[in-house]
């Protein structure tokens, strides 16, 4: 409570420890990612290190930390960074096991765990790229 009586609002960052927390969920998550065929193949460096780093800085600047992300690669354009990589239904359910396993093991509170589980299942949904694309209207 704040001293006005007024509920203080938190970040999902500060909610669940800040950098710490997202640091530890990356390193679960790519313990997984390392045992997993499917997902280590998407990887085309043998160093997971850069990797690492770039998801727990966009993760962290995501749930409201600091705009390390931002600072050294610009706009996060997920969509287009994942391009090259085949996305579909199979690596995007090897992804989200990984990814839930790994949000499971830190036992963040309830409301974090399905704020963090519901981002992780549209992300993984939205990053597909075997999807034909679409085109509405007339020509």
């Amino acid at each position: 409570m704040a001293t006005d009586g007024e509920p203080v609002e938190l970040t999902l960052y500060e909610a669940v420890g800040g950098m710490s927390f997202f640091e530890r969920l990356v390193d679960a998550f790519y313990r997984r990612v390392q045992a997993d065929p499917v997902l280590i193949s998407l990887y085309p460096e043998e160093d997971l290190v850069p990797a690492k780093h770039r998801l727990v800085t966009f993760l962290a600047q995501y749930w409201g930390g600091p705009a390390t992300y931002l600072e050294e690669r610009g706009h996060p354009a997920l969509k287009m960074r994942h391009a090259p990589f085949p996305i579909g239904p199979r690596e995007r359910d090897h992804w989200m096991a990984a990814m839930s396993a790994a949000v499971d093991e830190l036992a963040p509170i309830e409301q974090a765990h399905q704020m963090l589980m519901d981002y992780f299942r549209q992300a993984a949904e939205h990053l597909r790229n075997d999807q034909p694309l679409r085109f509405t209207g007339s020509a």
